[in-house]
């Protein structure tokens, strides 16, 4: 058992109430603690990857609780990989957050923002699915707060919306977890791995309904369509950090997605066959589909951003839903594209607000810092878009080549390639509106009451940027990890084993059904 594993959790848990009681007025000490509370996530989430680099599992139980009778938080490559990916993109959201004044507009931004971080991490660390519902809640009730930041009815209403598709979402969750424990008496995600393979085939229907109620919990959190009108407006209306750091949030519902359906509910148990096939690819799809053709049809560039996350969640889908070692790893390269594409574009597109006055996809005068803006948006476009030479061309061939064995390959093919060219033509339309047709204008000047973006706030998407090209350059040794990561997944002997205790404890935990 190892300490380590917890501080991701605890760190911003103190640090956000000590930011409120002790410096709740003095907004540089706040930005001072919480940039230094992330820095040390990062050197921690560094840590923990490289404790289980060579496919060990390290646990930790509160109280010395053994499992599964008391809390257990574990970490494998798969959970670490996503802790270090989402600290890492909080220390360039809130570069840019101070860089541009963000956190000053409204109170108590950088302890809800800590308070996000705490939730966004105990989920990919918890071992008990109901805490998964628990770390759900705390950055559910944190992202409400971090929406309304700075205030204005569009964003409240906007705020509203999002609480109450998730409000449903919870609901969902409890009755899953309900009929979950009535079958296995247990909820601690290892135990329920063994317990539900030792269900009768006769007494499966608690079973078959936790499942499909946790894959509608879980496709909420990811913006699956038909579950996906939460996002638009939401992620439009937040501040421009809130929704950059939001999008790691769609990718909460991707991560659940692969940890409960190859543990709890693997591939070869008869309760829950052809779940993804028949009901997730098709939404999957259609998710993509409807994504690039919003970005077609958006009139303000925010939208357009909102709805290309949606997009990218459909290609994460599509590769999830194949449920092969090949398209689990195919997933896991995208997921870590596409958060940093998409937390740079929604960057991007305050750094056009901050010089034109507006997201309205109409030819205006020309903005403060045009070139430069232009720029990273040119390069924000290629990625989420899939050109070469950016890792989303490299992550659409991955998925691309996972799906040859599917009975749809053929509509996943079809699909990718043309939702590829409606965002092409998407975001040349958006790109040459904004900034082309602005230097053809007669005035030479920017709007009254612009300003030039600061150099902290480009320098925050030129971070997002950098970690891009990273992705590229080392796309072989990244897709090879995510592959160890996929093997991993699908024999987790190591895992269950590891956290209740000794490989005699899954007997034991097996007699227990009877």
């Amino acid at each position: 058992m190892t300490h380590w594993i917890i501080l991701p959790i605890v760190l911003p848990a103190f640090l956000a109430p000590f930011i409120v009681l002790a410096a709740r007025y003095h907004i540089g000490i706040q930005r001072v603690f919480s940039v230094a509370g992330v820095l040390a996530l990062i050197g921690l989430a560094a840590s923990l990857v490289w404790q289980v680099s060579d496919g060990s599992v390290i646990y930790y139980r509160l109280s010395d609780w053994a499992a599964p009778f008391g809390i257990v938080l574990v970490g494998d490559r798969l959970s670490t990989l996503m802790v270090l990916l989402t600290a890492v993109l909080a220390l360039f959201v809130l570069l840019y957050a101070i860089g541009s004044d963000w956190d000053k507009r409204g109170r108590n931004f950088h302890a809800l923002f800590q308070f996000q971080l705490m939730g966004i991490l105990g989920a990919f660390l918890t071992g008990d699915i109901f805490n998964l519902f628990v770390f759900f809640e705390i950055l559910l009730i944190a992202s409400y707060g971090l929406m309304i930041h700075a205030g204005g009815n569009e964003r409240l209403r906007a705020g509203v919306q999002y609480v109450l598709f998730n409000l449903i979402g919870s609901t969902l969750f409890l009755f899953a977890l309900g009929a979950l424990y009535a079958e296995t008496g247990t909820l601690n995600m290892a135990d329920l791995a063994v317990r539900v393979q030792g269900v009768g085939p006769e007494e499966t229907a608690g079973i078959r309904i936790a499942a499909v109620l946790l894959l509608l919990v879980f496709a909420i959190k990811a913006a699956v369509v038909p579950l996906h009108f939460w996002l638009p407006s939401s992620y439009a209306e937040a501040p421009a950090p809130v929704a950059a750091l939001f999008a790691i949030m769609t990718k909460v519902g991707a991560y659940a997605i692969i940890r409960v359906y190859t543990m709890i509910f693997p591939p070869e148990l008869e309760a829950t066959a052809g779940l993804f096939g028949v009901w997730l690819l098709p939404a999957a799809l259609v998710s993509l589909a409807i994504g690039m053709i919003g970005v077609l049809a958006a009139r303000k560039l925010d939208r357009l951003i909102a709805f290309s996350i949606i997009g990218s969640m459909g290609m994460v889908m599509i590769a999830i839903s194949l449920f092969t070692p090949e398209g689990i790893a195919a997933a896991l390269y995208y997921i870590v594209h596409s958060t940093l594409a998409g937390a740079a574009l929604f960057l991007i597109a305050d750094l056009v607000r901050t010089g034109r006055g507006n997201l309205d996809l109409t030819a205006q005068p020309p903005m403060a810092g045009t070139y430069m803006t232009a720029g990273l948006f040119f390069v924000g476009a290629i990625a989420m878009a899939g050109l070469p030479p950016l890792s989303g061309f490299l992550g659409k061939l991955l998925v691309l080549e996972a799906s040859y064995d599917s009975a749809l390959m053929v509509w996943v093919w079809a699909i990718v390639l043309g939702a590829s060219l409606i965002s092409v033509v998407g975001f040349a339309r958006a790109g040459s509106v904004v900034f082309w047709k602005a230097l053809g204008t007669p005035e030479t000047t920017p709007v009254e009451g612009t300003q030039r973006p600061s150099t902290l706030s480009y320098a925050a998407v030129g971070g997002l940027f950098a970690l891009l090209i990273a992705h590229t350059v080392f796309a072989g040794k990244v897709h090879g990890y995510t592959t160890e990561i996929a093997a991993e997944l699908f024999a987790h002997d190591t895992y269950l084993s590891t956290v209740l205790d000794t490989p005699g404890k899954l007997s034991d935990a097996k007699e227990g059904d009877h």
